[in-house]
């Protein structure tokens, strides 16, 4: 080999020596220096990573039940970049989801021109749509399983159990108030795909952390009765609104609390018309009591006077005049024992026990009943209700508030107070869920104070205005309550009212406390004996024997069908004042919810009367029994009115009294 030869030998081995180092560094730099970068770029190729959502919590009732839960169910998805046809995937699709065909089309070109991979069809479908979709076997389709929010007893405490959103977030009760407890948390899938980006393989990546049950403290078979018992005297009296709570005012678990119009949870919120129908009306719109408060009233007097059950309370033969303005009683009575101021529910006897008192002790026990402020129930909207501080009071306070006029309360703070009674005086905060520990009874009365109040209240049951909450087998007490609505437009009092009942049984050993009201009844049926208390009876007779509380008087001892009751215990407000109940100015005093407007159909009423010669008392029990609303004009006897007596009074008109003394 000549020497040309060699030096072409040497620079060939040159070459492919240098070659091979390169491709050698080259392999060094792909498989060590650069492995983790390029093996992350060809995961991405061949593996996806879904999310998993994780299961939402239970929603149990005391006995563990379930109340709301979730369960797994398909959502419809594709890829727009690797279907070859828009115009026929949207007319397979909407064909198959009964989806309309042109809105499919555009948010798949939409997705198409963002270069979007991803796109929801149609989330939480029914089986039958998942089935027809998984008999396409189309590659482009992809099945993704989703959970879906149901309540297996349909709107059954709905209010308290509340909903979720489009993306199970809780919205409403329950449901927001614990959401973070019960959304868990959500995992990731690893799915190892092909060249068409098809799943064959996965693998969990990130397990889901399933959300912890919440049990709560109500019974559904008392929730049940409740509601039905509720609806059914609303429905009944032609009212609108109306909530109920039933406690044990030992422990503080609430048993039933119900709100109607009810909702269905699992329907979304098709317009904010539906709103109102979600609202918690238990714990979100306070009222003015009316007589119901006459019971913190003598129960401060009990403890901050020397009035006792058998003193005589001046009740002003069915008048009282402070400070110029004239309040009226429902019935005239000379004179009164404090017993029977409360079991008669006399106004003027309640004012007289006010005065008394004196408006500073009343403020006291007002807030020592806790209200005015938020109970802290566990659950979201509740409202403080509304007590004016002392600074805040008129002249002719003193006249309203001992009779329920001039504060507001909501149906729980009702049997928050009526707990305390039932407790022997000691206060235990509602609770809603066994996740809020029992609280540490607080003393409030004296407990001669609520023994003695027990028997009072139980005087209402047996010969005063609550006859109708009496119990076959139990022995109850419990208070009335009939206020007037005021108008929110011209800011006075209607004929509408709030009827309430607040009771407890059995006497001696109260196992339950219930609490009744009902929003925009009419005339002497609409008062609160006669349209709360049967709603008491019922319930609480069926939740007595459900938890199993043994009878503690002969079942024969019973209202007889002749026997005649009094069940007027209307606080009756003086229409020519303007009501005390704009909301607190300091912004740390409590802002009380709006109250439901009247409904102008409710004030359509009989052909007017004639009240001409008549005194002003005269035409308010006239114009309460038929639930016509008066405007009253002087003093003395009726000389005139409008519209004239014959005529049928238009709507949302009144009737306009004029008085002279002539």
């Amino acid at each position: 080999m000549n020497e040309q030869s060699i030096r072409r030998v040497q620079f060939l081995a040159r070459a492919l020596f240098v070659w091979a180092a390169l491709i050698l560094a080259r392999l060094v730099w792909l498989q060590i220096i650069q492995h983790d970068e390029y093996r992350q770029q060809a995961l991405k190729q061949q593996e996806r990573i879904v999310e998993v959502q994780a299961e939402r919590g239970k929603i149990l009732d005391r006995e563990g039940q379930s109340l709301a839960m979730s369960i797994p169910v398909d959502s419809v998805c594709i890829n727009p970049l690797r279907v070859s046809d828009l115009s026929v995937a949207a007319d397979i699709l909407s064909r198959t989801l009964h989806l309309d065909a042109a809105q499919m089309l555009e948010k798949m070109r939409l997705a198409a021109a963002d270069e979007r991979g991803f796109l929801w069809i149609k989330r939480r479908i029914t089986e039958e749509e998942s089935a027809s979709v998984r008999s396409l076997k189309l590659e482009w389709i992809e099945l993704r399983s989703e959970y879906q929010r149901v309540y297996p007893n349909g709107s059954l405490a709905a209010h308290v159990v509340g909903s979720v959103d489009f993306d199970q977030h809780g919205n409403a009760g329950i449901e927001q108030s614990f959401n973070d407890q019960l959304e868990g948390h959500g995992g990731e899938l690893r799915v190892a795909t092909d060249v068409h980006q098809n799943g064959f393989d996965s693998e969990v990546a990130d397990p889901p952390q399933p959300g912890r049950d919440v049990r709560l403290t109500i019974d559904t078979r008392i929730q049940r009765v409740a509601e039905q018992e509720l609806m059914k005297t609303i429905l009944q009296h032609h009212s609108k609104t109306g909530s109920i709570v039933v406690m044990d005012p030992k422990s503080g678990d609430i048993l039933a609390m119900a709100s109607y119009p009810t909702f269905d949870p699992s329907l979304p919120l098709a317009s904010d018309a539906e709103l109102g129908g979600r609202t918690n009306l238990a714990i979100s719109t306070p009222f003015e009591p009316g007589s119901v408060a006459k019971v913190v009233t003598v129960s401060t007097a009990l403890e901050t006077t020397a009035l006792r059950p058998d003193s005589m309370i001046n009740c002003g033969n069915g008048s009282i005049t402070i400070f110029g303005r004239t309040i009226h009683d429902h019935k005239a009575y000379s004179a009164l024992t404090m017993e029977d101021v409360l079991v008669h529910s006399s106004n003027i006897g309640a004012i007289h026990i006010g005065m008394t008192i004196g408006a500073p002790k009343l403020y006291d026990y007002l807030r020592r009943f806790r209200l005015g402020q938020r109970t802290g129930i566990a659950l979201p909207g509740e409202s403080p209700g509304l007590v004016h501080r002392l600074k805040r009071w008129q002249p002719t306070s003193i006249g309203s508030v001992p009779m329920g006029h001039e504060f507001k309360v909501t149906t729980l703070q009702l049997a928050q107070v009526c707990s305390i009674i039932a407790n022997n005086g000691f206060y235990v905060q509602p609770r809603i869920t066994f996740d809020t520990p029992p609280a540490t009874p607080l003393a409030v009365l004296k407990p001669e104070t609520a023994i003695t109040m027990r028997q009072i209240m139980e005087g209402v049951v047996l010969r005063g205005t609550g006859t109708k909450a009496r119990l076959e087998g139990y022995t109850a007490g419990g208070k009335t309550g009939t206020a007037q609505i005021v108008d929110l437009k011209t800011h006075a009092y209607t004929h509408l009212y709030n009827a309430s009942f607040m009771g407890f049984s059995p006497v001696n050993n109260p196992r339950l406390v219930a609490v009744v009201a009902v929003n925009g009844t009419t005339g002497l049926d609409g008062y609160g004996g006669a349209a709360s208390a049967p709603v008491f009876r019922q319930v609480v007779a069926t939740a007595l024997r459900i938890r199993d509380v043994p009878p503690d008087m002969p079942e024969d001892d019973k209202l007889r069908e002749n026997e005649t009751t009094d069940t007027n215990d209307l606080a009756i407000a003086d229409l020519g004042e303007t009501p005390n109940l704009s909301p607190e100015e300091d912004a740390t005093a409590p802002v009380p919810a709006t109250a439901p407007a009247p409904d102008a159909s409710l004030l359509i009423g009989p052909k007017v009367p004639n009240f001409r010669g008549m005194t002003m008392r005269a035409v308010l029990e006239q114009s309460s029994a038929l639930g016509l609303p008066v405007d009253f004009v002087g003093r003395g006897i009726v000389q005139a009115q409008s519209p004239t007596p014959g005529n049928v009074l238009p709507v949302g008109e009144r009737v306009r009294v004029q008085f002279s003394r002539r």
